[in-house]
């Protein structure tokens, strides 16, 4: 591909030896005032309007590490799921990414990036993403180190789920399909692609929010761990049929062999019911995660309101989410996708704002749908 050969995963973590060969042949471009917030809201809307709704609610202070730690995090993920290129390059393109995070980024290999896989991608707003790579990361190393550090930090942990879903899993267009060894298997996948995030976001809410300042960071972070989990864990078993169709199962296959099954077996919907004890006990597995999450929510004081719609909304989305899973006996069917709706969860939002300086309010409102899981289940 015409770089200078990157370090491998550990040698981009360990390895400040050979830093010089890697700095930036021009600079980074600077960023006006104007393209900043081009960054943080118009492109961030176009790639995520969840998440976008989610950020808009945070104090201002955090809109920025957190919207940029999302859209590098968007951006590596666009390219590790450009398909039309073999899995090999794609995690060579994340190797490079990773060592970006170093600092000081290389224009020409994130140039490089943007010229090999802009042109690949079918939606528009991903095309303009791996555009705005060189800002982006000017706009990292542009931030104050303490915060600019946590962004670099997950952005490695997370750059290492998409390199093991790269080299656990075929060919999207292979027909085959290949499941995850075990349940450790999956719980260190679910921390790597999410439950580290429940890490930066106590650290980097504890750094700018005064109102935090009594939290025990060890004990939040374990529990934002479990968060996070939980978000994982529901858009993985939502996803099962779609993630089935480009040989991807997540579902160990040591517990579908219990069921008599194997991840090629799953892509035959009429096995739902016989699957379905596999989905049933990790549904549990997420619930018990919701647990943590929702001890963090609590946990956020209820003068904060902002950080804790910015919890609460997420949680609500996912049992929401999982509650109608649950309930859908369709569950390995392509054609029956499990989501809730727009307007939903723009009531849900409405109905929230009001009841958020309520504990009491937000534990009976989670605890309805925590029961409507379990009865379902």
């Amino acid at each position: 591909m015409g770089y200078e050969r990157e370090p491998t995963t550990g040698e981009a973590l360990t390895n400040g030896s050979d830093l010089a060969r890697f700095r930036p042949r021009e600079p980074l471009p600077l960023i006006n005032q104007g393209r900043q917030p081009r960054l943080l809201r118009d492109l961030l809307k176009g790639v995520s309007r969840s998440f976008y709704l989610t950020l808009r609610v945070l104090p201002s202070s955090l809109r920025l590490p957190v919207g940029l730690a999302y859209l590098l995090a968007r951006a590596a993920d666009t390219i590790a799921d450009t398909a039309l290129i073999s899995p090999e390059l794609r995690r060579e393109f994340i190797l490079v990414f990773r060592f970006q995070l170093r600092g000081p980024a290389r224009v020409d290999a994130l140039r490089r990036i943007e010229a090999e896989l802009t042109d690949l991608q079918t939606i528009p707003k991903e095309r303009e993403l791996l555009t705005a790579l060189p800002s982006a990361f000017a706009l990292l190393e542009s931030m104050p180190e303490p915060d600019a550090t946590l962004v670099r930090s997950v952005l490695v942990t997370l750059t290492l789920g998409m390199e093991q879903d790269l080299s656990t899993f075929p060919v999207e267009t292979s027909g085959d399909v290949v499941s995850l060894d075990d349940a450790p298997t999956l719980d260190r996948y679910i921390y790597l692609v999410a439950g580290c995030v429940g890490e930066f976001w106590t650290a980097i809410t504890m750094a700018h929010a005064h109102s935090l300042r009594k939290w025990d960071q060890e004990a939040m972070s374990q529990a934002g761990v479990r968060f996070g989990k939980a978000l994982q864990l529901t858009n993985i078993l939502r996803d099962v049929p779609k993630d089935l169709r480009i040989g991807r199962c997540y579902l160990p296959g040591i517990e579908l062999a219990q069921m008599g099954l194997s991840a090629q077996d799953l892509l035959d919907p009429e096995l739902g019911k016989v699957a379905r004890p596999v989905l049933v006990d990790w549904i549990k597995t997420a619930m018990e995660h919701y647990q943590g999450a929702e001890e963090y929510l609590l946990a956020i004081p209820r003068h904060s309101p902002r950080l804790r719609l910015a919890v609460l909304w997420p949680i609500l989305i996912g049992l929401a989410t999982l509650a109608q899973l649950v309930r859908n006996e369709n569950w390995l069917d392509p054609a029956f996708s499990t989501r809730v709706s727009r307007r939903w969860v723009y009531m849900m939002m409405a109905l929230s704002c009001p009841a958020v300086v309520s504990n009491r309010l937000l534990k009976n409102w989670i605890g309805r749908l925590r029961r409507q899981i379990i009865e379902a289940a």
